[in-house]
């Protein structure tokens, strides 16, 4: 019933046109998959905003996603839209089945739970979840990165092939690959960080050339990558100092919270989190370790309240392992990291409605950010009390 509630926007969105641009609807699909892959087989280079926003009723540009995004998701993209939109939403309801089941092997590792029914379970919650029904809902990109950001860091050991394929797929998102690459590599998983890196890279590549080739040169292109970065900086969406924005990053909680931010701040925050991630992990109790990883990947950098769904297999394991050793050292700051970061699945469309009237814009953005944040320094806790044996 959940699933269906949560893939019924695929099919009841209106077509876009310029007139329906404030649609939420399927706007991830439409901005960020659909319209980009469809300027790109058209000839043109969808990295140039204004390309974008001049060929296609698109509301917002298309961020740097990794090249080979354009080629990986282009089944989407060839039919009529509505066609790809229903594709794509049930291919993407899969995906976060298929999360479920990687959380529910995660849970196997400590406690002997079936295999099916904790997947179903897991599951259910997910697209019942407010962050599982936004995927769906808004179209995201998110159920196949995080399959393969927890993907990378639950096979890094036994099947360390896997786990580099999976962190190519992560790389999807620079945000993502780039801080879950330097974890892995400070986690001794040097080998997966550096061969999943290649191969997203060689997957990019062909992509590079093509656009290269058609806009005249490095030079023109460099310039487009240029104009892409500028116009991101000042979006009222993706600025750390916006009040509109949905970012929960440290930086950007910050400033949701004290309403000030000093220059430089996401960069201190990048090097902070991972600095202090990275020396934890490598000698915390595994469960623990890789819920430290996720979390740091999610708030030393630009993400959203939906980016936490790379979690899930790793709350699971913290929340199975928690029940066990729940009265030792460390162990009541996993369990609360874990309740910390349950705060965005929770959260409902009418729970919002009501806090934002009562607290202004966006309130339930800066909930959820400093739910997240939290959760982070909740796991730093445990991490450093919780050592592996």
């Amino acid at each position: 019933m959940s699933a269906w509630h949560a893939i019924s926007p695929a099919w009841e969105v209106p077509l876009p046109t310029p007139a329906v641009l404030g649609e939420e609807r399927l706007q991830d699909f439409r901005d960020a998959l659909y319209y980009p892959i469809r300027e790109f087989l058209a000839g043109g280079n969808p990295y140039d905003p204004a390309a974008m926003f001049a060929h296609w009723p698109v509301r917002q540009d298309f961020n740097l996603y990794q090249p080979y995004h354009l080629l990986l998701h282009a089944p989407f993209a060839l039919p009529g839209y509505r066609v790809g939109a229903v594709a794509f939403t049930l291919f993407s309801l899969l995906l976060l089945v298929a999360l479920a089941a990687v959380a529910a092997h995660a849970v196997r590792r400590y406690v002997p739970v079936p295999f099916a029914v904790t997947t179903a379970v897991v599951a259910a919650l997910l697209v019942t979840s407010q962050v599982g029904k936004a995927q769906l809902y808004v179209g995201q990109v998110n159920p196949l990165i995080a399959l393969g950001a927890a993907g990378a860091v639950l096979a890094r050991r036994d099947r360390p092939g896997w786990a580099a394929a999976a962190l190519a797929l992560a790389w999807l998102k620079p945000q993502y690959g780039f801080p879950l690459t330097v974890l892995l590599f400070a986690r001794g998983s040097r080998r997966v960080a550096v061969l999943g890196t290649a191969i997203a890279a060689a997957a990019s590549l062909p992509v590079v050339v093509l656009l290269v080739v058609r806009g005249g040169g490095i030079g023109p292109f460099a310039e487009v990558v240029v104009a892409n970065l500028t116009h991101a900086r000042g979006t009222d969406y993706g600025a750390v100092d916006s009040v509109t924005a949905q970012r929960i990053d440290v930086a950007a909680v910050l400033f949701r919270v004290t309403g000030w931010v000093p220059s430089g701040v996401e960069l201190v925050v990048l090097a902070g989190v991972l600095v202090t991630s990275a020396l934890l992990v490598q000698a915390a109790k595994p469960p623990i370790a890789d819920l430290l990883t996720v979390l740091a990947v999610v708030v030393c950098v630009v993400h959203q309240p939906g980016d936490v769904l790379i979690a899930v297999p790793a709350m699971a394991a913290v929340a199975a392992l928690w029940w066990r050793h729940r009265g030792g050292p460390g162990w009541g700051a996993a369990g609360l990291a874990v309740l910390a970061l349950a705060v965005p699945f929770a959260y409902l469309y009418t729970v919002d409605s009501l806090v934002g009237s009562a607290l202004g814009s966006r309130a339930a953005v800066t909930v959820d950010g400093v739910a997240v944040v939290v959760a982070w320094g909740l796991a730093v806790v445990a991490a450093r009390r919780v050592r592996a044996t």
